[in-house]
């Protein structure tokens, strides 16, 4: 099949045949956007993220299909905990799935005029206790064989807040570098909570998991739609979100602010020679 149209701005989107990434692939779609859907069955690009090879699959074939220039990426795919499942499969696709494709796209966005890009992490990295750390640094590390080890050693319950909080710190990291925001290119990423999706379908259908989600508390009394998170992903790629950069933005009901009331905004002790190293370019 050919390029897409020149004429329409060009989305690639993860976990694009379920969930947030079906709800954006509407939306966006319904909008202007030509939206190249990348899933494991059901999408434009069919690839399993959870593998290099999927990886790099996807990135070639989603460059032949936007001719070279895609204006924006929305890397949605992701995996709960459970207790059946490895805590290795969570790093690979949440984690890695993310990044990779999101270093892979980034010459493809910097082609365009005007470029942006937002990933999907979690309210989970700061509402649930205990998250270990060592995945996170792994996963940052580029370590994916470490943090495999680490994970499965964990469990992917708890795995699952390590890798979105890697997603999390990822873009806080690289957003305002040279390869990005230096490159015209807008990175941020959205903290969904509980949101209506098969993801939590699946832990409500889990005896193990159910009770905990149900302990969650959400001051607007209900979990979030798919829809409600597309539209502020919208906002974020579109020129209305041009000022948004290495922004975390919680879209949860108001979990966060309930329980970790005064922990953000969070005042900065400068440390004048660290300060001076980050604008430098360390």
């Amino acid at each position: 099949m050919g390029a897409v149209s020149p004429t329409m701005p060009t989305v690639a989107i993860t976990g694009s045949a379920s969930g947030i990434g079906a709800a954006c692939a509407e939306r966006l779609g319904a909008n202007g956007y030509e939206v190249i859907g990348i899933d494991r069955h059901g999408a434009t690009v069919v690839a399993d993220l959870g593998t290099p090879a999927g990886r790099q699959s996807a990135i070639g074939e989603v460059e032949d299909r936007c001719g070279g220039v895609l204006d924006a990426v929305v890397t949605c795919a992701g995996l709960a905990g459970a207790p059946s499942r490895a805590g290795s499969l969570l790093v690979s696709v949440n984690y890695f799935g993310t990044v990779v494709l999101m270093e892979g796209f980034r010459p493809l966005l910097a082609r365009s005029p005007s470029p942006s890009a937002v990933a999907v992490s979690s309210n989970s990295t700061t509402i649930q206790p205990g998250v270990d750390r060592r995945i996170t640094n792994a996963c940052l590390d580029g370590d994916e064989d470490g943090a495999a080890r680490l994970a499965d050693d964990a469990g992917s319950m708890g795995t699952y807040p390590a890798t979105k909080l890697a997603v999390a710190h990822w873009v806080r990291r690289h957003a305002t570098g040279g390869e990005w925001a230096g490159s015209g290119i807008r990175l941020n990423a959205v903290a969904p909570g509980m949101v209506d999706t098969p993801l939590v379908a699946e832990g409500r259908a889990d005896p193990k998991v159910a009770p905990l989600l149900e302990m969650l508390p959400i001051p607007i009394g209900r979990a979030g739609r798919p829809e409600e998170i597309a539209a502020l992903i919208e906002l974020l790629i579109g020129p209305d979100g041009g000022f948004f950069c290495g922004s975390v933005l919680f879209i949860d009901g108001g979990s966060d602010a309930l329980l970790r009331t005064a922990d953000w905004p969070a005042p900065w002790d400068i440390d004048l020679g660290r300060a001076a190293e980050r604008l430098a370019g360390d």
